[in-house]
Parts: C-alpha cells; structure tokens; sequence
C-alpha cells in the first residue's frame, strides 16, 4: 500500500465547527509558512463557510484571503469545499455563475475542489465537476454518509462508480456527523477498493466519540488520506488531532512521515488564539464535549448546538429529548436526507416545531416546502426523480431525495403541487451578466461580481466599505468620530 497521508483542516472546518469561523486571516499569515513545511497532502482552507463569514462577520475579502495563503503556501496542495450546484451560497446559481466561481477560485490559489450534494444527487455536481475539469482542477467528490435503510454500502458503492464515470479525481466519504462507526468504515472502505482505483480520502467529526478508531479501522482497510486538525482546533465537533494521528500511524508502514517538529511549532502557535476565542465566549466548551447521543439520533454537533438554542429563546430546553426523538421520525418522512448543512437545520427546525405546536407539520418552514416541491431537484413521489416545472429563485441546497416522501406527509406541506422533472439549474437562465450590471461600480472585479451573486444582502455593504474605508481618527470616552476616505 502507499503511504497515508494526512489532510489538514484547522483553516477551514476546524475553526468553522468549533468557532464558527472567526479566524482572521492576520491569524493564519504568519505560520502559513511553517505549516507548508510539514508534509502534509493538502491544506483545507477555503470554502464551506469561510467566504459568507469573511464578508459578513470579519469585513475581509475572501478572495484576497486565498491570494495571500497560496502566496506564503508553495509546497503543499490548497484545498476548498464546494456544495455542487449553491457552490458556497444557499440556492442552486445558473451554470456561468458555477463556471466562473470555479474558474478564478483555481486562478486564485485552489488545487483541489471537494464538491458534494447534501443528498448525493448527482445531477447538482454536473456543472461544478465539468468546470474543475475544464479549468485544470483536481476534482474529488465527496458522498454524504449517513445512515438509514436506504443508505447501504451497496447504496455508497454505486455512487462511487457514478462519479467515477462522471470524472471524479479522487473520492471523499465525508461523515459530516461523526457517525461513521469503525468496523463499517473499514467495510466501506474495502469494498470501495475493490471498484475503484481511485483515491480514498475519509472526512469525519469527533462529536460521537469514535472518530480516532473509525480512522484507525479505515486506514487498516486501506484508506488513502485522512483528515486531520492541528490539537487546538481538533476534537468535538471538529476532527481527531493532527500530531496524535501522526505519531499513532509514524508505526505502520504507512507512515505519513509529516514532519513533527513543524507540526509541534504550528500547534504551540495556534494554542494562545485557541485560548483568546475562549475567553471571548466565542470557543463555547461545549463543543468540545463528546456526545453520543450523536450516534443514536444521527445528529450533527452543530445541529445540536443549534437546537439547544432554539430551545432556549422559546423557554423550551425541557423539550430536548423530545426533539431529538422527533429528528429521526422527521427524517424518515423526508425520505432520510442526509443530516448535511443545511438540510440538518431543517429537518432539525421542522421537528422543534412538531414538538413545540404539539401537531405534526402544523407549522412547515418555506424551507421544507421548497425541498418536498423539488424546487432543488426533490423529493420523488415514487422511486423516479420527479421535479418542478416552473421556474423560482429560492433559498435552499436540496436534490433528489434518497426515498419517495410520505404521501401523506407531502400531501399535508404542499398538496398537490407539481413538481419538476429536468435538472432544476436548466430551469436558471444565465447569470453573470445580470449580476454584473446589477451591482454596479461597487463591483472593481469579477470576483466582487460573484460575491454579491453568492451572497447579495451582505455584499453590497462589504464591497462599499472595502473601496471606501472609514477610518478612525479619533475616540475618547465619550465619542468616537470616523472619516471617509476614498481610495
């Protein structure tokens, strides 16, 4: 076997699962270059969640923060995570829209591009997978792993080798809930290899407990690359650490042969920010808690989190079980979506309603009614992939559901609306342009154009103060004055 190789994940879904993101990039600057000496296969870095909170939370400039790593990073891989067709936004954008995302994020320092469905439907990679071939990208796709009668190996091992036909690099299992128990990653794994020649990679969450084993049992059966987060962006709701993997596997022949004393300078830098998130509340310990009511209800970290604090602001923390209890019976309903932003916060919200009105659906998020309508490619009413036939621009990153809805569930949300039958993004006429003159001379580059498409209630402010600072020349106790000034 070759040698395994390690992924690391602490500027992207490690600070997003346990700090929702907040990295600034003044942060990760000065040991980019350490970090690009210890041998790692690839760093995750961008994507998921890192350009909304850039521009809604931190006022920087997502595209410049993936300039400025791919500048002081030389050696190792970049890597992003990507949601197929709603690329890094919350609604399917027309394919221009997807090619040029695709096109400039290579141009601005991406290799690798992870692309996944949040219900493994294949017809929403078509687009971003054609774009990453096009323009020279490695392409892997990830499959949601989740658990159901539905979800099979037999399940997994057919969409490994739908896109592997369809053009896939490498392939991702990514366990977004941490559920992926042991001996089934080794099974997964093994029969994997036998279909495929391609590389594996295993993506998981410690949340459940099992996470270091599950790695162990997968690398036993051959896994190719493992993802890892530095120690003090590691555990809970984020992944296993990077140093105890690497010690753990440095006994095997597979040795990753990582270079430990970087990996022990890069750790003892990110140890004190660590600390300071804490202490701002920003780092809630309760993320870093094992649960496994994880493994019982399939619920991911950030979705428990998520309930407990819907709960709390209705004064209803009593009704915690209850929810929890509810979320699997919600699913099935559904037709067991995987449990994946943002179908986790959806499902998870329909059931705190379900719990909280005491009647089943008597209260539906606009949300679940555009997943059972198939506004996204849906929820078939029988075991063909039936969609909408009319056009809308809505929220959501839904697809074809694994299993036809209940009947009578569905019945209940939408009634007897249509719902369509082609690739839902044929139904979205070309974008970019429309885009481009609608934001103006706020946007100085195609990149500013593509933020305001991904996310158009944020980044009209975000591009007006990034062109037009205000600067603060002045603050004493009892005012503070700012002036404009035009660049």
């Amino acid at each position: 076997m070759n040698e395994l190789k390690i992924t690391e994940t602490a500027l992207r879904d490690g600070h997003q699962s346990l700090i929702a993101t907040r990295l600034k990039t003044d942060e990760i600057v000065p040991i980019l270059k350490k970090m690009d000496e210890v041998g790692y296969h690839a760093m995750e870095v961008w994507g998921g969640a890192t350009f909304d909170a850039c521009i809604r939370f931190l006022d920087e400039d997502p595209w410049e923060r993936l300039r400025v790593i791919r500048k002081n990073v030389k050696n190792t891989k970049l890597q992003m995570l990507l949601r197929g067709q709603n690329l890094l936004g919350y609604r399917h954008y027309a394919d221009d829209i997807v090619d040029k995302f695709i096109e400039l994020s290579i141009k601005n320092g991406i290799d690798i591009i992870r692309v996944f469905d949040a219900l493994n439907d294949v017809k929403n990679l078509e687009a971003s997978m054609k774009a990453i071939k096009k323009y020279n990208g490695h392409c892997q796709c990830a499959i949601s792993y989740t658990t159901s009668p539905i979800h099979t190996t037999e399940y997994y091992l057919e969409l490994v080798q739908t896109v592997e036909k369809m053009g896939a690099d490498s392939i991702c299992i990514k366990d977004m809930a941490g559920v992926l128990t042991p001996y089934n990653a080794y099974d997964l794994v093994k029969r994997m290899k036998e279909i495929t020649k391609l590389p594996i990679e295993l993506h998981t969450h410690c949340t459940g407990g099992i996470a270091e084993m599950t790695y162990m049992k997968a690398v036993e059966a051959g896994v190719d690359i493992i993802d890892c987060a530095i120690s003090p962006f590691s555990g809970g709701t984020s992944q296993p650490p990077t140093e105890s993997l690497a010690v753990t596997f440095s006994e095997i022949d597979r040795n990753p042969k990582l270079n430990m004393e970087s990996l022990l300078e890069v750790a003892e830098y990110f140890k004190p920010i660590r600390d300071k998130y804490m202490q701002e509340g920003i780092l809630n310990t309760k993320v870093l808690l094992t649960d496994p009511q994880t493994l019982k209800y399939q619920v991911p970290g950030g979705m428990l989190s998520n309930l407990l604090s819907q709960l709390a602001q209705q004064n209803a923390s009593g009704k915690y079980e209850d929810v929890l209890k509810e979320v699997p019976r919600v699913r099935k309903d559904l037709g067991y979506p995987p449990l994946v932003t943002p179908l986790s916060q959806m499902v998870g919200t329909q059931a705190l309603f379900n719990v909280l009105t005491g009647e089943r659906y008597k209260l539906v998020p606009k949300e679940i009614k555009d997943y059972v309508k198939g506004l996204y490619g849906t929820a078939p009413a029988s075991t063909e992939q039936i969609f909408y036939k009319k056009i809308f621009m809505v929220k959501g990153l839904y697809g074809t559901a694994p299993a036809p809805i209940d009947k009578k569930i569905k019945q209940k949300i939408i009634g007897d609306e249509e719902i369509i039958t082609v690739r839902p993004a044929d139904l979205i006429e070309a974008e970019f342009e429309a885009m481009k003159k609608a934001i103006g001379e706020l946007a100085k580059n195609d990149e500013d154009v593509l933020a305001y498409a991904l996310f158009p209630q944020v980044a009209p402010n975000f591009l007006n103060n990034k062109y037009n600072p205000k600067a603060k020349i002045e603050e004493n106790e009892d005012s503070i004055q700012y002036i404009t000034v035009t660049m």
